[in-house]
């Protein structure tokens, strides 16, 4: 079937992007049940958002659902919440003044019970700002180092799986300062944070003591290393 005049084809996805996981019973269930556009693309909008989230509170106020984003009017994004609150879908809470939708999960069933008693309330406001989107690891690759390869990105991928992301960002910007743009080098420092704790690097305020650890200790042999 040809694509429509105004539909411009997808270029394909690529290993420099995120992923979001759905949960299992999306398929199972909610993929068939779904029938009307707004209310899926609210519900896939609200999993991607508060899955990318950080902090403790994971919810989203209907001002956060953008209806440019999601292509949809601001009364169809408000018909869409409604749908997915009656489905069971989004949780819908509120505490005084204020309204937020929470995923109908174990933890968002705790969190809406919470923030309704108002015991969320200042955690709310600070993190109901859109997340903060880290450069995920193959892309902080690309800048860094160079060009994936299949290895490569297999090596990315386990890595994702055994250290923190947010050290990802800072493990490659001492590489890059202490021009070792090196992958083995990258690795070196997230597993030292990961056995002996990334807070107990006691010169993190000496520049000088830093790179003489890094270039003269453990991880010397990545300097000569391209």
């Amino acid at each position: 079937m040809p694509l429509r005049n105004n539909m411009e084809k997808f270029k394909g996805f690529t290993d420099s992007e995120t992923f979001t996981e759905l949960p299992d019973s999306f398929f199972r269930q909610l993929l068939n049940e779904i029938t009307d556009t707004d209310e899926l693309k609210v519900t896939l909008y609200a999993i991607w958002r508060i899955g990318h989230m950080d902090g403790p509170f994971h919810a989203m106020c209907q001002t956060d659902f953008d209806a440019k984003d999601l292509g949809l009017a601001a009364d169809e994004v408000v018909s869409g919440l409604g749908k997915a609150v009656e489905r069971g879908t989004l949780l819908k809470s509120e505490h005084e003044a204020d309204t937020f939708y929470f995923l109908n999960s174990p933890r968002g069933r705790a969190a809406a019970e919470a923030f309704a008693k108002g015991n969320w309330r200042e955690s709310a406001k600070i993190m109901s700002a859109p997340p903060v989107e880290r450069p995920n690891i193959f892309k902080l690759y690309e800048e860094n180092i160079g060009p994936l390869t299949p290895i490569i990105a297999d090596m990315l991928r386990e890595a994702e799986k055994e250290y923190r992301n947010e050290w990802f960002e800072e493990a490659f910007e001492i590489a890059v300062t202490r021009n070792v743009r090196n992958w083995k080098y990258v690795e070196a420092i997230l597993k030292r944070w990961k056995e002996k704790g990334k807070d107990e690097r006691k010169d993190q305020q000496d520049a000088g003591k830093d790179f003489k650890r890094y270039s003269e200790g453990e991880f010397a042999d990545y300097f000569k290393r391209d």
